[in-house]
Formats: C-alpha cells, sequence, structure tokens
C-alpha cells in the first residue's frame, strides 16, 4: 500500500464553505464590476454558473471552478471591456479586499492542519483564486505558517485541471505524485489529481458538487475535511 505523505488542498469549497463565502462575494464583485448596474450584474451571474432561483453556484460552471482571468474574459463583454491586465487585477482586487470579510472556514483549520503535520504530512494549497486571494482568505485562520507549498492560478504552475500544480507541490516538497493526496470539490480538483497521477483523490461536500458527481470520479467522497484524518486511519 501506498506510504502517504502529502496533502494538496483545494481552498474555495475545500478549506472555505464555498456558499457562505462566495455568494455574497460574487455579487458585490460583478456589482461593481458592472459599475453599479444590477441588471448588468445580474447577467453576469447567470453566464457564469449563478443560479438565482436557487441561490446557488451550479457545480462545474465558471465562478465554481474557472480563474479570475477566466472569469474575467466572460464577463467582460457585458461591461464593454477588453480582456487585459487591467481587467484581471481590478477583479482579483475586488476578490482579495472581500475574501478578508466574507471567507468562512469549513472548520478549526490550524487544529486540524496541525493533526496533519504531527502525523508528518507535508501540506499545499493549489486553488483557481491567486495567490494572493489565499493569503487573504486564510490569512486570520493560524494556517498559512503550517503549508508546505501555495498555489494559485497566477503562481506560474498552470491552471486546473492540468497537473502543473500537483508537480509544483512535489517538486517544493520532494514527494513522488503517487504519496500525493489531492482533496477538492470540484471535478477540477478531481482531475487534476489524476493528470497528475496522485496517488489519490478526494472529493469533499463543502463546495458545489453533489455526493453523486464526486462519486464517479474521486476515489473517496467526504462530508468535510475534518474526515480525512479517520479516513488515513483506515488506510493505515
Amino acid at each position: 500500500m501506498t506510504q502517504y505523505k502529502g496533502l494538496l488542498f483545494d481552498k474555495d469549497g475545500t478549506l472555505i464553505d464555498f456558499m457562505a463565502s462566495w455568494l455574497p462575494l460574487i455579487h458585490e464583485a460583478s456589482k461593481k464590476m458592472a459599475g453599479g448596474d444590477e441588471q448588468t450584474a445580474a447577467e453576469m451571474l447567470a453566464a457564469t454558473g449563478y443560479d438565482a432561483e436557487q441561490d446557488i453556484i451550479l457545480g462545474g460552471s465558471v465562478l465554481a471552478a474557472a480563474s479570475n482571468r477566466e472569469i474575467a474574459e466572460h464577463w467582460a463583454p457585458f461591461i464593454k471591456r477588453p480582456l487585459d491586465d487591467a481587467l484581471v487585477d481590478e477583479l482579483n482586487t475586488i476578490f482579495q479586499q472581500g475574501s478578508t470579510e466574507h471567507s468562512v472556514p469549513v472548520t478549526d483549520l490550524g487544529e486540524l492542519f496541525d493533526q496533519f503535520r504531527a502525523r508528518g504530512l507535508k501540506l499545499g494549497i493549489a486553488t483557481s483564486d491567486s495567490e494572493q486571494g489565499i493569503h487573504c482568505s486564510l490569512g486570520r485562520f493560524n494556517v498559512l505558517d503550517k503549508l508546505d507549498f501555495i498555489c494559485g492560478y497566477d503562481t506560474g504552475h498552470g491552471i486546473k485541471p492540468g497537473a502543473g500544480m500537483v508537480k509544483g507541490f512535489c517538486a517544493e516538497t520532494g514527494l513522488k505524485a503517487e504519496e500525493v493526496i489531492v482533496v477538492g470539490d470540484n471535478l477540477h480538483d478531481i482531475e487534476m489529481a489524476r493528470n497528475a497521477e496522485a496517488g489519490m483523490a478526494i472529493g469533499v461536500l463543502t463546495g458545489t458538487s453533489s455526493a453523486q458527481l464526486l462519486g464517479e470520479h474521486a476515489d473517496h467522497v467526504l462530508n468535510n475535511i475534518n474526515e480525512i484524518p479517520a479516513l488515513l486511519d483506515r488506510l493505515q
């Protein structure tokens, strides 16, 4: 049996409760990008995965899985602006400032990460948010100093579902891909794990994907990351 030595986490929907954190933030961001025009903002959200009737972000949608640059690319036509660095930087700034206020962790991340470190596990984050967004979202939750690797879409290891973020984690920690467990709430996370030939892919239900959908692709599906220690005990 493989001896797992590293955990690579997605951020939003995995460490951060997706709906509690991102629903208020996407409303705020779309309205700001639309210059306060609520109709345009509503159209932007509808086009990228917000279901107004259910008040949820749909699994697999742009808002659920894409990078900030990709969101900006989809929103640009609605506000009649070109997709350029200025537009992406503006959206990054809105998300970074808002995530500091709106982020809701799924558990006491510092305490749980201490448990993982006590097991000798290397820890990393691989997110479709920006690298600075990681610091904004998680900076007040006593977790950043416990990480061996921090990677956003703009860090230089590519984007999901490519294998680059897993490979970057391995390069930073000296681990082999088969020793790494990838944990995420979205199929992009599971596909990233498969593309990198990671040892295991765990899906969690604190994001936008259903148990049925994740169960068709992940090795294990858990309610949340608090269940990982018990899973590791069973696998030993």
